[in-house]
């Protein structure tokens, strides 16, 4: 099956990654999961990023907070689709790392999703790796009937309480 490898910098960006990490586990594609710093441990990480290819990753899931230069030097190594995820942070709550990612040089494109948007990032792998694999297809069609009768089922516990003049609305 596909591979999606998830790397972030710190474990102070585990809790939003883990979201990500939980669901590819959801929809049933393999990851692996690891903490590099580009900045402290460079030779590591292009190591790291260089050799995805031959471990069989498809798509990269970058989380970066601040300068957050993880997600594009990903996608200057590594060479299929990078999705970056902007951590909120303590300064500028994660509006700095947001402008980073997505303002990569003309060749260099990293996919950005929103602020802490770990689950988000899963989903949009999910659905590149979907283009040739119509089992994650299937699960990703599935996951939206799950999410549409979710809200579905909200939709009728208002009215069940008489709320439906605010449903109409």
């Amino acid at each position: 099956m596909p591979k999606v490898a998830i790397v972030m910098g710190s474990d102070s960006d585990l809790k939003v990654m883990s979201k990500a990490a939980s669901m590819l586990e959801k929809l049933g594609i393999d990851y692996e999961m690891t903490i590099i710093s580009a900045h402290r441990m460079p030779d590591t990480f292009f190591d790291w990023a260089k050799g995805a290819e031959g471990r069989g990753v498809k798509v990269i899931i970058a989380g970066a907070g601040m300068a957050a230069h993880l997600p594009g030097m990903c996608a200057a190594l590594f060479p299929m689709p990078v999705i970056g995820v902007p951590m909120s942070g303590k300064n500028l709550e994660g509006m700095d790392a947001l402008y980073s990612i997505v303002q990569m040089p003309p060749g260099i494109p990293v996919a950005t999703v929103a602020i802490d948007g770990g689950m988000n990032a899963a989903i949009l792998a999910a659905k590149i790796l979907a283009v040739s694999d119509p089992e994650i297809l299937q699960k990703l069609k599935d996951y939206s009937e799950e999410m549409k009768a979710g809200v579905q089922a909200k939709a009728d516990k208002l009215r069940e309480i008489g709320y439906e003049k605010y449903l109409n609305n």
